[in-house]
């Protein structure tokens, strides 16, 4: 895994999870308490709400996101451009300063006025905001999108989120974002919580992953809570997040996720580094088939990883299991009842050779265990 330098802030698994805060200045946002039109009543914000409360980022929106709401043009969005730099320049307290937009122009207009790093809604769709962002050798954000300016993060299907964040490339610095919520009428809550779900997957390109989940509606459907209220299920799935391989959270609730980021952090389980050899934080055959795909398009099987199952004292095949499972490759451990480690082909091999009650279930066991897919 690879760390990102935002201007100095460092990002990574070696690294505190980063949080994100939000400013506003689109009239159209739809989270009043960040939204502010007067640079000094926004920079008090920042300062007070966002740095003081442990933001290591301040992104900035120009225009609301919404697909309710028409895209602004590269035009519109500099002219609003004016009042993002006016606050910049009259904050006092220290974090990286991003700029939250799809097109290079307004990247470019912004890393030269002091912003220090772009977060893209659209992917890059904007082919040359990539470059600007190489040229200026600036962190950037990448949120899956389609190739369509218009349109930002509008993607349902889970594997759809990886082709869309390969598209035009990475830059040494690129973080990636799933994209969480409705951005688009195809879009469902249960899009979003496979997404979750499937989250560590995405550590296959071996890059920061940044998430927003802030009250988002998959989040509150769950806790049956509107979004004033649905802070704690954000703070518990902020955990969760950076537990499965979140670096940067982005959020409007800063003190509070902070705190949840750090809780995740601290519980999330630690893998063996030494120099340049890591071992990979791989839970599932589908997360180390990404970072196969990443070392190499010709090593696309998950079926070497080794998987432990424990049948219980009760399953009275247990002595024909452990006989054929130890001849077959499996590390076979007896106690009161039967755990068996080993690849997924070898509990395919468990499987094709044992007979009697115990084929089904070890059949649905494989199943369970990814081998149709491997």
């Amino acid at each position: 895994m690879r760390t990102v330098d935002a201007a100095g802030l460092k990002i990574g698994d070696e690294y505190p999870p980063r949080i994100m805060g939000v400013l506003n200045v689109s009239e159209e946002s739809p989270y009043d308490p960040s939204v502010f039109a007067d640079p000094g009543e926004a920079a008090a914000y920042v300062d007070e709400e966002l740095i003081d409360e442990g933001a290591d980022i301040v992104d900035v929106g120009l225009e609301s996101a919404n697909k309710r709401f028409e895209v602004l043009s590269a035009e519109e969005e500099l002219e609003r451009l004016e009042t993002a730099i006016e606050t910049l320049e009259s904050t006092s307290g220290d974090a990286v300063w991003s700029i939250e937009t799809r097109y290079h122009e307004v990247a470019a207009a912004a890393l030269e006025s002091g912003f220090e790093m772009v977060n893209d809604i659209c992917g890059f769709a904007d082919p040359e905001m990539p470059a600007v962002c190489a040229d200026y050798d600036v962190a950037v954000s990448k949120m899956a999108s389609p190739p369509d300016l218009q349109r930002p993060g509008a993607i349902e299907d889970v594997d759809g989120i990886y082709e869309a964040l390969e598209r035009n490339g990475f830059t040494e610095k690129t973080i990636l974002d799933p994209a969480f919520g409705g951005w688009s009428e195809g879009k469902t809550t249960a899009d979003d919580r496979e997404t979750f779900d499937r989250l560590r997957e995405f550590r296959g390109y071996g890059r920061p992953i940044l998430v927003s989940i802030n009250r988002k509606n998959f989040l509150r459907e769950i806790a049956g809570r509107d979004t004033e209220a649905a802070l704690p299920a954000s703070l518990a799935a902020t955990s969760m997040a950076v537990e499965r391989g979140a670096h940067v959270v982005r959020t409007h609730d800063v003190a509070a996720t902070r705190d949840a980021a750090l809780v995740g952090h601290e519980f999330t389980q630690k893998r063996f580094r030494a120099d340049d050899i890591a071992e990979l934080d791989v839970t599932t055959d589908r997360e180390l088939a990404r970072h196969l795909g990443r070392i190499s398009a010709g090593i696309d099987d998950p079926a070497e990883m080794t998987h432990a199952v424990e049948i219980p004292p009760s399953n009275g095949a247990i002595p024909q299991i452990a006989e054929t499972a130890g001849r077959v490759g499996l590390a076979v451990f007896r106690g009161e009842g039967l755990v068996l480690a080993g690849t997924v082909r070898e509990f395919e091999a468990l499987s094709a050779s044992i007979e009697g009650p115990a084929t089904d279930a070890i059949a649905r066991l494989c199943e369970g265990l990814g081998a149709s897919d491997a």
